[in-house]
């Protein structure tokens, strides 16, 4: 066990904001809100999977709605805890744990507000290693957890409750709709676990992988160093492509913020350009119209002298950028995946997945710490 600090929680936010592929929402409300909490005393546990009980309770809990959202909307802070009691009161059971729903963006931190206030642990793990635009593009879902019983909150705790749907996807469906209707942004509880589940489902070590990330950005400043390939160290990425912001086209539809944005060419790729479509994170890369990287891969766009993460409701014409490739995680690389999280899911049915080389960084933590 650990606890969050204000400086680890520094870290996370830089590298949420990396690993969330350009969306997850802006991780800078929601550690200005954990600060507070912090400040005012409380303390924020982080377990292992392994730590976790089998017969644990564990229940994701974050926000869903459009990035573009977060930033014209402040929240009110409690809407996933407001959930999270509608959930708990349905099921007739109290979470004994908290679990990042995805690493990416402020869906790290809003579990630690919701431990902040409730006491409860939050493990080191998600669904998702990274963020993506859809819920049951998520290894709990994935990998067999039931998706229902589920609850929104809206920023006037309003609550819809789901008791039972037939899969993830109906409830993506579903609970979108409600979202919008909430004003595009709501605070989630689902889907509840088992701690034997969630060992079975989970991504680990990626609150971990985030800090490392973040410190080692953090490092690379303080001493002058390149803090771009601070980040490949830690991530066993690659630099895709370095350039200038000169297109974005971005828009609200059903709740998604949808676009592309273009780049061009500096230093050794001058006279080339590189296209990225997004869903809220950014899921092809095109070099001069030929793909490389695919969902589920991370394509991360940070600021190419600091490593800023650079996310798809703040990109905008002029930002000089590096494009970061990223291997995925092992649990997002399987025949069963990649048919929910490939890029046939997102539209792309004739770009095949060819997997960046590299492992993980959290599947690399994880098997460090499995050896001793």
């Amino acid at each position: 066990m650990w606890y969050v600090d204000e400086e680890r929680l520094e870290q996370i936010a830089i590298g949420a904001g990396i690993l969330g592929t350009g969306g997850g929402g802006n991780p800078y409300y929601g550690k200005l809100h954990v600060r507070r909490l912090l400040r005012e005393g409380a303390r924020i546990p982080v377990v292992s999977l392994d730590e976790v009980p089998d017969d644990a309770f564990v229940v994701s809990v974050g926000g869903m709605g459009a990035p573009t959202v977060g930033i014209e909307r402040i929240s009110r802070g409690d809407e996933p805890l407001v959930a999270l009691r509608a959930l708990e009161e349905f099921v007739g059971r109290r979470a004994t744990h908290l679990i990042p729903g995805e690493i990416g963006g402020a869906n790290s931190t809003r579990p630690m507000v919701v431990s902040a206030m409730t006491g409860l642990p939050v493990v080191d793990a998600d669904g998702m290693g990274r963020a993506f635009p859809e819920l049951q593009m998520d290894t709990f879902s994935i990998y067999g957890v039931s998706a229902t019983p589920a609850a929104l909150a809206d920023i006037d705790h309003n609550v819809v409750l789901f008791p039972r749907l037939a899969d993830a996807l109906t409830l993506e469906r579903y609970a979108r709709a409600v979202t919008v209707q909430m004003g595009g942004a709501a605070g989630y509880a689902f889907p509840a676990m088992s701690g034997a589940e969630a060992k079975r489902t989970a991504i680990p070590m990626t609150l971990s992988l985030a800090a490392a990330v973040g410190a080692a950005v953090q490092w690379a400043r303080s001493e002058h160093a390149d803090p771009v390939q601070a980040v490949l160290r830690v991530t066993g990425g690659q630099v895709l492509f370095r350039g200038k912001v000169v297109d974005v086209q971005r828009r609200l539809v059903a709740g998604f913020a949808r676009g592309a944005l273009e780049l061009e060419g500096l230093g050794d790729d001058r006279g080339s350009r590189l296209q990225i479509d997004f869903q809220n994170e950014n899921l092809i890369a095109r070099r001069d119209s030929e793909v490389v990287a695919v969902v589920p891969d991370l394509i991360c766009l940070v600021d190419g002298t600091t490593a800023e993460p650079v996310t798809t409701e703040v990109v905008r014409y002029g930002l000089r950028v590096a494009v970061l490739g990223i291997p995925a995680p092992a649990l997002l690389k399987t025949p069963q995946a990649l048919a929910i999280v490939g890029p046939a899911a997102f539209g792309y049915p004739n770009v095949a997945y060819r997997p960046l080389p590299g492992v993980y960084g959290g599947d690399r933590l994880a098997a460090e710490r499995a050896g001793g």
